[in-house]
């Protein structure tokens, strides 16, 4: 589960990713740096270690400095619904809190295989769509 602030934007070395048998699944399908928007001045990019601990992986509610306290929401989740082997994938997002949906809608990308996609249906806001277009983006490069 990503951080519901983090706006993913380039994939970060493969050296980054944690490994081992025990080693947590990534909710983004692979490590991103990218930005924050929780803080009260605007987008900032967090450090790696924060990148790798919080921004990542989601639930940073009392851990992560630039949390914001009293937000409701705690991580962002993405699941594969449908895939035509044509670059249009179908997804769900689930917005978590503590563990529990809080929020959750169905997604469709187009043109993902092409480099340039496009949202069919329903826009999301940022930051769940560049966190979408990223789990897309690794959910591909997996596939292949």
């Amino acid at each position: 589960m990503a951080c519901p602030f983090f706006a993913p934007s380039v994939r970060l070395a493969a050296g980054a990713a944690p490994k081992g048998p025990h080693a947590p699944r990534l909710p983004l399908g692979e490590p991103y740096a990218g930005v924050c928007h929780a803080g009260p001045s605007g987008p900032f990019e967090p450090s790696e270690p924060v990148l790798r601990e919080f921004c990542n992986r989601g639930y940073a509610r009392g851990q992560c400095g630039h949390f914001p306290e009293g937000h409701p929401a705690d991580a962002v989740r993405f699941s594969v619904t449908a895939d035509d082997d044509h670059g249009r994938v179908r997804m769900v997002y689930i917005i978590e809190q503590y563990h529990a949906p809080l929020e959750y809608g169905p997604l469709e990308y187009a043109g993902a295989t092409s480099g340039i996609g496009n949202w069919v249906g329903k826009q999301p806001a940022e930051p769940l769509a560049s966190q979408a277009r990223a789990f897309v983006g690794s959910y591909l490069s997996r596939k292949e």
